[in-house]
């Protein structure tokens, strides 16, 4: 079931620019230009992006901030727009840096406020409340005034005030920024456990991509207003030229075999790295086992990297 979708949605804006000394024109500019989106139910999309290329201002069309200037959209069967007091009661949204919760009352007392705002039955408060107080470590903190709580901590109760009234989609923008390491393997743990079940579909921006690796298989980037990609991550590496690396350190100098399926880009006395363009790791492994191998490590493709490339417009035959 399609629980967001849009075609052609567009939203433009009025900017005012100097010319000359003392003249300023108006200009239209779309910072949203025909994207298409289908999105099913129980999804976790990751939405990327540069500064400016469209992804807050999509999300705001698609939780009824912003009217879009053209195109369709529907979001929960909702048009975000007209019906956003229906559309909010079955949506839960987290943006970085703006709170829902109240600031100078416990985090108990924000969750109760809410509870009554949404009219959430008692029994069915409590008892996401209390799944988030497990998963979330919430208790040392319930009590706390929330302008007394860290970065970490009140992302946390970020994420539990806009769960506690059973939202069918969670549209999340930067919601592990600034927060240390230990606090974002906590939003990351939950977030996964919470896209497991299926009950939620996640719609997640950041700037952050590790936190599209560790939770989202698919993966929307928008640049200059319109979707460049769209498919999974392995699809974005496999298009832009990113491969697994291994790297080979030996106990003393040998001469690296060719290898169908690799391909050579480092070699020194003690050390030289495949890239693999068709071989497994294993493969090549069983290539190399006459050799006096001292170490073998397996490194990755790097998202960021390959998203840059992107972004410039690098093709996959001129990528290093």
């Amino acid at each position: 079931m399609t629980v967001i979708s849009a075609r052609g949605l567009r939203k433009e804006f009025t900017v005012r620019v100097k010319v000359g000394r003392l003249r300023r024109d108006r200009r239209t500019v779309a910072a949203v230009d025909g994207v298409d989106l289908a999105i099913e139910r129980g999804e976790m999309v990751g939405y990327i992006g540069p500064n400016g290329a469209g992804k807050s201002t999509t999300l705001k069309m698609l939780t009824g901030v912003l009217t879009p200037t053209a195109g369709d959209i529907s979001v929960c069967g909702l048009s975000p727009v007209r019906q956003r007091t229906r559309l909010a009661r079955r949506i839960g949204v987290v943006f970085g840096q703006r709170s829902q919760l109240w600031w100078d009352l416990p985090l108990r007392e924000s969750f109760e406020l809410l509870r009554h705002i949404y009219r959430v039955p008692p029994a069915e408060h409590a008892a996401r409340l209390l799944r988030c107080r497990a998963l979330l470590d919430l208790d040392e903190f319930l009590d706390t005034p929330v302008r007394q709580l860290s970065l970490g901590q009140r992302m946390r109760g970020e994420l539990t005030a806009a769960l506690l009234h059973g939202p069918e989609v969670l549209f999340l923008d930067e919601p592990t920024i600034g927060l240390d390491v230990v606090s974002k393997q906590a939003v990351r743990g939950f977030l996964a456990e919470l896209g497991a079940t299926g009950d939620v579909t996640l719609m997640l921006t950041t700037h952050d991509l590790a936190d599209i690796e560790k939770l989202c298989r698919r993966l929307l980037v928008i640049d200059h207003g319109r979707v460049v990609h769209d498919g999974t991550i392995e699809a974005l590496h496999a298009r832009y030229g990113s491969r697994r690396r291994v790297v080979v350190e030996l106990e003393s100098p040998a001469a690296p075999p060719e290898v169908i399926g690799a391909t050579l880009v480092t070699v020194t006395p003690l050390r030289f790295e495949y890239d693999l363009t068709g071989a497994t790791a294993g493969e090549l492994l069983v290539r190399l086992a006459g050799l006096p191998i001292r170490d073998v490590s397996i490194v990755e493709p790097d998202i960021e990297d390959v998203v840059a490339r992107l972004y410039t417009g690098v093709p996959v035959t001129d990528a290093p």
